[in-house]
């Protein structure tokens, strides 16, 4: 065994940090940072799926039925947070006021104002003032038409984007956190215990998913944690083999058997010295992961064994696009969306798996 020697003045180079947005960092995080960042198209398609997600998380006071504020006799209301009854504005119901009905607006206006968002509908409001019966095409009101329901789809583009996102981002972190655990145990103590692990998984990756999607449908009626407990059972074999490999090869070096003569714990090894080397291939593995869980959920919203009927969903649109070929901004829009979401998805994989690339270097 050749033994390197390494120069005092390096080794304390290597451990020495530095500020980051206010962070500390160390040099190989920074030039992680750094690869990240020379990857243009990765960094743009970032940006711009994060300015995406931030615009989605409030669509509430982008695409709503109800005004953002309303002045009425000096005093101000907050429609989108508490529900007002018709009385409260002079109306002859108890009822919520509905503030797109024009006897209501008359009221209010007539001794206020209202402040609306961009766009007056929300994911389940239906306009029953088109022109045309539904579905309708692109109109002033509806920028990009409504469904066959009546409902408009920019706001249902809105809604749906944000529950994919989020059901993709929720199912990819707990099936890392799932994987990278059972994955570790396997690989770092490997023996009887990976023998038994291994069989378990090439049993249970054989199980037909969407048969018991189609029974549980049948049985119950599919909601967002019903959907994502059930595809939860069977996402995180993907994490297992990348960090199992990872502990068979990192479990004999020299620096895991010194921690042993030490006398650190095997959890410690595993969670402390093993597990961020191991970390590397599944960061570089979570965005394609992500892309994956968003183009699953589309899928079964497309098949009718997805989010509940009337949930704002991707699948649900281009499946009425192929139902209504007569309106083809309903494909096309929803098309649009999945397409670009997932090019993007992609492309920042693609500059996180060149930012923890040691071989790759820019000039």
């Amino acid at each position: 065994m050749i033994d390197t020697y390494v120069h005092p003045a390096t080794a304390k180079q290597a451990l020495k940090t530095e500020n980051y947005i206010g962070i500390r960092i160390t040099p190989i995080t920074r030039r992680r940072i750094d690869n990240f960042k020379r990857n243009r198209r990765g960094l743009v398609s970032s940006w711009i799926f994060l300015v995406m997600f931030i615009v989605t998380l409030f669509a509430e006071v982008i695409a709503n039925d109800k005004p953002l504020l309303i002045s009425f006799n000096g005093e101000l209301y907050t429609p989108i947070i508490v529900a007002y009854p018709e009385t409260t504005f002079g109306g002859e119901f108890k009822t919520e006021a509905d503030y797109r009905d024009e006897f209501v607006a008359a009221l209010i206006n007539e001794k206020g104002w209202m402040l609306w968002p961009p766009i007056h509908f929300s994911y389940d409001t239906v306009n029953y003032d088109l022109p045309v019966p539904a579905p309708a095409p692109p109109s002033a009101d509806n920028w990009l038409g409504t469904d066959d329901q009546g409902r408009d789809v920019v706001a249902r583009l809105i809604y749906g984007f944000r529950i994919s996102v989020l059901f993709g981002f929720v199912l990819t972190i707990i099936s890392a956190m799932i994987g990278v655990s059972i994955g570790a145990f396997q690989g770092f103590y490997g023996g009887i215990i990976d023998l038994l692990g291994q069989r378990f998984i090439e049993i249970w990756a054989g199980m037909p998913v969407l048969y018991l999607l189609i029974i549980l449908a049948s049985i119950i009626t599919p909601n967002f944690w019903w959907l994502l407990g059930l595809l939860l059972l069977f996402s995180w074999m993907g994490f297992v083999g990348v960090v199992r490999a990872e502990f068979l090869r990192a479990r004999n070096l020299d620096f895991v058997r010194a921690a042993r003569a030490l006398g650190v714990t095997d959890l410690a090894l595993i969670y402390k010295h093993v597990l961020p080397n191991a970390m590397v291939a599944t960061i570089t593995f979570m965005p394609f992961t992500l892309a994956g869980s968003i183009t699953t959920l589309t899928g079964l919203d497309f098949l009718g064994f997805g989010l509940p009927v009337g949930s704002p969903s991707l699948g649900e649109l281009l499946n009425q696009g192929k139902a209504n070929l007569d309106a083809p901004w309903l494909g096309i829009s929803g098309f649009c969306i999945i397409a670009l979401m997932l090019s993007l998805l992609v492309f920042i994989g693609e500059a996180v798996r060149d930012a923890f690339d040691p071989r790759k270097v820019y000039k």
